[in-house]
């Protein structure tokens, strides 16, 4: 299959955030590995990122090119001009700030596919306007998400039969009808816009979302059919969604090289971080992070450090803080680094995950449930302790633990945009040793070892192989 399909020109448009960024770039490599041409579109202040992460896929197939397009003021003049990703967002206030001005790339975006004619545009959920900015230039659109198939067919089961609306309190859980699963939630997991009944432009943006998964040619999922196939069904049969399954995206990086640069430059350098886990025994450590969004509070923080300290387990901790934060001398307990030295290791800001999760000494992980780390996870084959906090993450932990079966909830009961619902010090301890001690631990980390292998074997000649196959010679043919 190599070098085959090379007149086939793709355009991808990456939502700037490292968490769409990162999955859609390798989703490109795997269309250059195959010989089709591929351009990524990003703003200014994301290109060197973006020219960073593909500097060595060369080697793979065709080089993967970039194309710039300016970044516009926001109408309201309080974005910051330096503000150019969603991970850099000063307030809580500005985040959907930083979502209207996003619309406004519509136009350069237009000016750059009627100049250049590509075969295709696979562009960012969150753009919904692509579809028919695409549709000018008589250019097939692909959705791309960044969430699970699961996420997906929840929420469109929850806009169709709105069962959240007929619960008499917050925390009264209701069946999401329709669902395989027979998933439940309560309102309080739902996101604030929509257990409010709110109409604002979230709601209108999820709304427009869905629409164009349904005006658009397609819609391309990082996931592979083998761990969520009741929903990849249902997402085409039953919603009628013309999709393709090729993940895990991750997957296509191959050497330490590949997965260390994904994302920020890491506090920690990758050596000291890979020989501290070579002295841990296997399945020793647990991993703690929470995505690149999240921010937690000081006294959160605190519960979070208490509680790994009691487990009693060597872990690899995360944390991101706001530069406008104070010292770490109000968020870790009085002499943690101390009676921890050894036995845990704190990195600020950004770590090189896929090597973190995919060294024997690493046994669990407490995660956001954000999809990218979930599939980076059951890549590696590592059970979870799941700690949602915004997003499509409460359907994500019900996958997890319900569904997969490879994963114990920390007990997280509120959707809280950034900082988190409020979690003790001793429910992270009781999760972190059902995860990682005894006969139950075993068999969530047997299950988790049997879908790291179902996802190799998918990318390597199965299901997602064969997906990618399949859309390549789909755009071939309404191309040609």
């Amino acid at each position: 299959m190599q070098n085959e399909n090379r007149e086939l020109d793709i355009f991808f448009l990456p939502f700037m955030s490292h968490g769409h960024m990162i999955p859609l770039t390798d989703m490109a490599k795997l269309f250059a590995a195959r010989g089709v041409k591929t351009t990524i579109i990003t703003t200014p202040l994301n290109a060197p990122f973006l020219s960073k992460t593909i500097q060595r896929t060369k080697p793979l197939g065709r080089q993967i090119k970039i194309k710039v397009i300016d970044f516009p003021l926001s109408n309201s003049g309080v974005l910051p001009p330096w503000c150019q990703n969603l991970d850099s967002i000063p307030s809580q206030e500005l985040f959907i700030t930083f979502f209207e001005t996003t619309s406004q790339l519509r136009k350069p975006l237009e000016d750059l596919l009627g100049q250049h004619r590509p075969s295709c545009l696979i562009a960012d959920m969150f753009f919904p306007w692509a579809t028919e900015a695409a549709a000018k230039f008589g250019i097939p659109r692909l959705v791309f998400h960044v969430i699970s198939v699961m996420s997906l067919c929840a929420w469109q089961c929850l806009k169709l039969h709105e069962p959240h609306r007929r619960v008499s309190s917050y925390f009264e859980p209701f069946l999401i009808p329709d669902l395989p699963g027979e998933i439940k939630l309560t309102r309080m997991q739902l996101p604030e816009f929509v257990r409010q009944n709110a109409e604002n432009y979230m709601t209108k943006l999820l709304e427009n979302v869905i629409e164009s998964e349904v005006k658009s040619y397609g819609v391309v999922v990082n996931t592979f059919y083998e761990l969520e196939h009741e929903y990849a069904e249902h997402y085409r049969k039953a919603l009628g969604i013309k999709a393709w399954y090729i993940g895990p995206v991750s997957l296509c990086n191959r050497d330490s090289k590949d997965k260390s640069p994904r994302g920020k430059e890491s506090s920690i350098d990758e050596l000291d971080c890979l020989k501290w886990l070579d002295s841990k025994k296997p399945n020793s450590v647990v991993y703690v992070s929470f995505g690149s969004e999240a921010r937690f509070t000081a006294s959160q923080l605190i519960e979070i450090a208490l509680g790994l300290e009691a487990s009693g387990h060597q872990f690899i901790w995360v944390v991101r803080r706001n530069k406008q934060d104070k010292d770490e001398v109000d968020w870790l307990p009085k002499g943690f680094e101390q009676r921890m030295k050894g036995k845990g290791v704190i990195i600020r800001d950004w770590a090189p995950q896929m090597l973190i999760l995919d060294h024997e000494a690493v046994g669990g992980f407490v995660t956001h449930c954000g999809w990218n780390s979930i599939l980076e996870a059951v890549s590696s084959g590592v059970p979870m302790v799941t700690w949602p906090i915004s997003a499509e993450q409460f359907f994500n932990e019900k996958l997890v633990t319900q569904i997969l079966k490879i994963g114990i909830g920390v007990g997280v009961r509120k959707w809280v945009k950034f900082v988190g619902d409020s979690v003790e010090r001793r429910a992270l301890e009781r999760a972190a040793a059902r995860v990682m001690e005894g006969e139950e631990a075993e068999e969530m980390r047997r299950k988790a070892k049997f879908f790291a292998q179902m996802a190799k074997n998918a990318v390597e000649g199965g299901s997602s192989y064969c997906d990618l196959s399949a859309v390549i010679q789909d755009l071939n043919s309404i191309c040609s």
